[in-house]
């Protein structure tokens, strides 16, 4: 093709796309001299109608009511528990506290949660964490981390909150006689 050195000319290397390029094509050759451009101002759309204020179903009241309540009580339950049952107590908290998150995550998704309700729910998160409670299986204490980083992410998904508890675990194991 080319000897070596030589490279091919360079209409040959601007010809990859399959265009012609000995072709310059240079308009249509309409004048636009007598046009008078920007004299017309574009017409403005009319402004839409305000919409009506909006006033909640009294089933949504009811139900952020009753989420309300539940967050307001949660930390309560949840030392009441740890109290009653110990360590197994909070893990079961967990669970029902898993389906209390559901039900907001849902609430949310279908737009029916208040302001009052999101505020209520991220207060709970704080006063969860603050509970004086003696926890030794990390694994719980993960889980409960784990249940208030959800519903905390769901509500503000911006914020980064530092009180999470820091897990425990052994750095040096006792050591294990086999006998």
């Amino acid at each position: 093709m080319f000897a070596h050195g030589e490279s091919p000319p360079l209409r040959d290397l601007a010809d990859y796309g399959g265009k012609r390029t000995d072709i310059v094509d240079f308009g249509s050759g309409i004048d636009y001299g007598d046009h008078k451009w920007f004299q017309d101002k574009p017409v403005r759309p009319a402004a839409p109608p305000p919409q009506p204020e909006y006033t909640p179903a009294p089933e949504v009241i009811i139900t952020n009511d009753n989420f309300e309540y539940a967050l307001n009580s949660a930390p309560n339950v949840l030392y009441a528990r740890y109290k009653q049952y110990g360590q197994l107590g909070v893990l079961a908290w967990c669970s029902e506290f898993s389906e209390l998150i559901e039900g907001l995550k849902e609430l949310g998704f279908d737009g029916n949660m208040f302001t009052t309700t999101r505020t209520q729910a991220l207060e709970t998160c704080s006063q969860l964490l603050k509970l004086p409670m003696e926890i030794e299986m990390q694994l719980i204490v993960l889980y409960l981390s784990s249940q208030v980083s959800r519903l905390r992410h769901f509500l503000d998904s911006e914020t980064v909150w530092d009180d999470y508890p820091t897990p425990t675990f052994p750095v040096h194991p006792p050591p294990v006689s086999v006998g």
